[in-house]
């Protein structure tokens, strides 16, 4: 991009320039001049590897049709999905009683995961208990990340609780949505 663009840009940007990229402004203006559009600002949060399997039992499933599997299949490569049942949990997949991890190869290649828990399965423990099976289902010596929108405190909690590390902020650019 030319220094003159990235100027627009930055005109366009209302106070500080060092936290210009992840301003609604800079963020609109940049996705134009790129011909992109901008996805949520996420909490980029990251976890060492643990050793040992998973804390809970994991079905591992080929369910393609799952929303949180269709999302993560068009940013990321080698997908892997694992349910799970809660404890005296309900039927259903995550619209009831269980709980989906979705593991995946994202942005430069890093492994991240995505989870999502069901309604009847909520408040016990079961975002934070697959939140961390993420950690012991990533090849040796590698680390597992993952986004969480600042705004869902309970997800936020819940990677906190099984160890991410908060590291910063992202969005995707992605060229226009299916």
């Amino acid at each position: 991009m030319a220094t003159r663009g990235l100027r627009e840009i930055l005109a366009a940007t209302p106070g500080d320039p060092p936290a210009a990229p992840l301003c609604p402004p800079f963020l609109t203006a940049f996705a134009r001049r790129t011909g992109r559009e901008s996805g949520n600002i996420d909490l980029l949060t990251v976890a060492d590897r643990l050793p040992g399997g998973p804390p809970l039992p994991l079905t591992r499933v080929a369910d393609l049709e799952h929303p949180r599997v269709v999302r993560a299949l068009r940013y990321r490569e080698d997908v892997r999905v694992f349910e799970t049942e809660a404890e005296g949990g309900a039927e259903g997949g995550a619209e009831g009683g269980s709980g989906v991890l979705v593991l995946g190869r994202g942005v430069a290649g890093r492994w991240e995961c995505a989870i999502e828990v069901g309604p009847a399965a909520r408040g016990r423990g079961l975002g934070r208990a697959l939140a961390l099976a993420a950690r012991h289902l990533v090849p040796e010596g590698d680390r597992v990340w993952s986004q969480q929108a600042p705004g869902n405190a309970t997800s936020v909690r819940a990677f906190q609780a099984a160890g991410y590390r908060p590291v910063g902020a992202e969005t995707l650019l992605v060229v226009g949505r299916p």
